[in-house]
């Protein structure tokens, strides 16, 4: 048996030093992102030891690169945008501009050509979505007006970035991929023109025949009752459409897939999200290892001015012109530092956008070690910013709460909290949809906590209070006062995170009664070990349910009677 294998030598050296790096910058409280890079650098050509095989690293990056984007159309939001759209779309529309010139203006300090700035610039303009939203859910504010511009903000930079996936190849094609300063207007207007008519035809496919076939095609696998038929064809659809736009109108992976996720943005988009998630985390990951191996370490040493110059732009410079933009438009200190803070770091966007400008000969190979070490470095200053302002309003909230005659209740979204003794449900599947029912019939007071936003906002339609977060953030779980929880239902499927939550609702209140939800004999002595009361093992419950309504079925009801 063959011992050169290449591939799987860079899944499994990838995977493994991604997998350890990754929990280590967890532990230091910064982005796996982090972790990540580095392992990607630790197994590229610039670095001693083991070099993994980097044309295999681009065709993985391009697979994370239709996944990822697929994963953003997915959890495109209309409403979420049209909410904000006052603020975000002519802010994120300023910053972006202001972050632009800026990256053009060091391009041209360093002596690049103009479109090469602009591709420079535009990769420093927008932040990671991944950052962002964990830095927006640890501290609970997904949920708040502030964390409401943010995300807006950050949907508008998405849409920016994926208007330039589309139009920098005409770009470059036009501008001859070279000088960026040679062409003329009408050949410019040409390209442009070109490729606006196959997007175009490419989106009016999508919308007449996507738009149907797709959901109906899901709807059809989903009745056949095979996961894994269904996950396959989620895949399917991601991979097809991003393939089939590249090749039969000429747009790019990034943007057929974006497509292909809108188009199930919708009642499947849940279920197509959960079954695809695990493969596009990994292949996620690959991506970042994928980037992580292009990035030259020896720029830190060899320009360490162009490097502190892109890191502030990304920090302090974006930053600035958010916080005025936010400010201009009346909003409190508190908003518009919060919003500068979250958007003072740059990730996923902006590495493919770099490495499309460096594919296209618009951007230098230099160009996107800037992008990769301004990146690592904002990244991990980002926490220490959120640090600082997190300091910063408490004191200022303690300084307000001092003067104030009478402290006030914080604000609540949604049915109010129980005030008194109450019980918790932790999932509103469609196992904790039908558990929160009994116990409402039951005049139980009920909490729920569910880390998706549509079953949060169902359970808030339907009156329960709900949660939005994972339950194994204490955090969140502090938010659902368990010292005053007579209940606990664990009522996600999956175990091990239940076992963890048990174990600190025990710690919370020994005296609590809590229930969870199994699959199989290990997981029923898993949750006890770890304190729970009972563990109800799903199937085996199912079944005696269907064999008591199948003895009660005529043919058999004389042999119970006797």
């Amino acid at each position: 048996m063959p011992h050169d294998t290449p591939l799987i030598a860079l899944l499994a050296m990838g995977l493994v030093l991604a997998f350890v790096l990754g929990t280590l910058a967890h532990r230091l409280k910064l982005s796996p992102i982090v972790g990540y890079l580095v392992a990607g650098i630790l197994v590229g050509p610039f670095t001693p030891g083991f070099v993994a095989d980097p044309s295999l690293a681009v065709e993985l990056s391009e697979i994370g690169v239709i996944l990822l984007m697929f994963g953003v159309g997915l959890h495109f939001s209309v409403e979420d945008l049209l909410e904000v759209k006052a603020i975000a779309i002519p802010g994120a529309i300023a910053q972006i501009s202001v972050a632009t010139v800026l990256g053009w203006g060091l391009a041209w300090f360093m002596g690049w050509p103009t479109l090469h700035g602009l591709v420079f610039g535009l990769a420093l303009s927008v932040a990671s979505t991944v950052v962002l939203l964990r830095a927006m859910e640890d501290r609970r504010l997904l949920e708040t007006r502030r964390g409401r511009i943010a995300v807006g903000w950050l949907i508008v930079e998405d849409l920016v970035m994926v208007a330039a996936l589309v139009l920098l190849p005409a770009l470059a094609d036009a501008m001859g991929a070279g000088d960026g300063d040679g062409a003329g207007t009408g050949s410019i207007m040409g390209s442009l023109g070109w490729t606006f008519l196959k997007v175009s035809a490419f989106v009016a496919v999508m919308m007449l025949v996507g738009k149907r076939a797709i959901p109906w095609m899901l709807e059809k696998v989903a009745g056949f009752g095979s996961r894994e038929l269904f996950t396959l064809s989620v895949l399917a659809i991601a991979l097809g459409v991003a393939f089939g736009s590249a090749k039969l109108f000429g747009v790019s992976f990034a943007l057929g897939a974006f497509f292909a996720g809108m188009l199930l943005n919708g009642d499947l988009s849940h279920k197509a999200a959960s079954d695809s998630l695990p493969l596009r985390d990994a292949f996620a990951v690959l991506f970042f290892v994928a980037v992580g191996m292009l990035f030259d370490p020896m720029i830190l040493v060899e320009q360490p001015i162009p490097v502190v110059a892109t890191f502030l732009i990304i920090v302090v410079g974006k930053s600035a012109a958010a916080y005025l933009i936010v400010r201009a438009f009346r909003h409190p200190s508190d908003t518009a530092l919060t919003i500068s803070a979250s958007l003072a770091q740059i990730g996923e966007f902006s590495f493919i956008l770099a490495a499309l400008g460096v594919s296209l000969g618009i951007l230098p190979e230099e160009g996107r070690d800037l992008v990769l070490a301004g990146s690592l470095l904002s990244i991990i200053a980002n926490p220490l910013i959120f640090g600082w302002l997190d300091l910063w309003q408490a004191r200022r909230a303690q300084e307000a709460a001092d003067a104030a005659p009478e402290p006030r209740k914080p604000r609540w979204i949604g049915p109010p909290m129980p005030e008194g003794e109450h019980a918790i449900l932790i999932g509103f599947g469609r196992v904790g949809s039908e558990i929160a029912k009994l116990l409402r019939e039951r005049a139980v007071p009920l909490v729920v906590i569910d880390d998706d936003a549509d079953l949060v906002q169902q359970a808030r339609d339907e009156g329960f209070p709900a949660i939005r977060g994972n339950a194994a953030n204490h955090k969140v779980l502090d938010e659902a006062a368990p010292q005053k929880a007579t209940l606990v239902v664990l009522a996600i499927p999956q175990a091990l995170e239940a076992g963890e939550v048990v174990a600190r609702l025990r710690a919370i209140k020994p005296d609590m009664t809590i229930l969870a939800r199994a699959h199989s004999d290990g997981e029923v002595k898993h949750l006890l070990k770890h304190g729970a009361d009972g563990a109800v093992l799903a199937e085996k419950e199912l079944a005696h349910s269907m064999a008591e309504m199948a003895l009660s079925a005529p043919p058999f009801r004389k042999h119970r009677a006797t």
